[in-house]
């Protein structure tokens, strides 16, 4: 499947939908669409994985530059990683700067 990284912005919130792979060659298309979020001021960021098959380590060089980018006040939520995503996650404790929920009930409840 082809990468590809959409971004829907509604009032303070953006939505990056990811689907494919996420690796060396596709990762500075989601780090474009991080920075336009970013440049709305938006204060919390929604990453929607269900469809990112996987993610490399060029991938979460983007994921820790979006913390950066959306400074220490942002909320990041990864909504419904596969568990490979997941354990990238966890095994380089990156899973403590994200909050990874099952679906974007879990937010709306927040």
């Amino acid at each position: 499947m082809a990468f590809t990284a959409t971004l829907e912005t509604k009032d303070s919130t953006a939505t990056i939908t990811l689907t494919g792979t996420l690796d060396a060659s596709t990762a500075p298309t989601f780090k474009a669409e991080v920075e336009k979020a970013a440049a709305e001021n938006v204060k919390t960021l929604i990453l929607m994985m269900e469809d990112l098959e996987y993610m490399a380590s060029a991938g979460l060089r983007v994921l820790i530059y979006t913390k950066q980018k959306m400074g220490a006040h942002s909320d990041i939520y990864v909504v419904k990683p596969q568990e490979m995503v997941v354990e990238t996650l966890d095994k380089t404790g990156f899973i403590q700067s994200v909050i990874v929920v099952d679906d974007l009930a879990a937010i709306e409840k927040g």
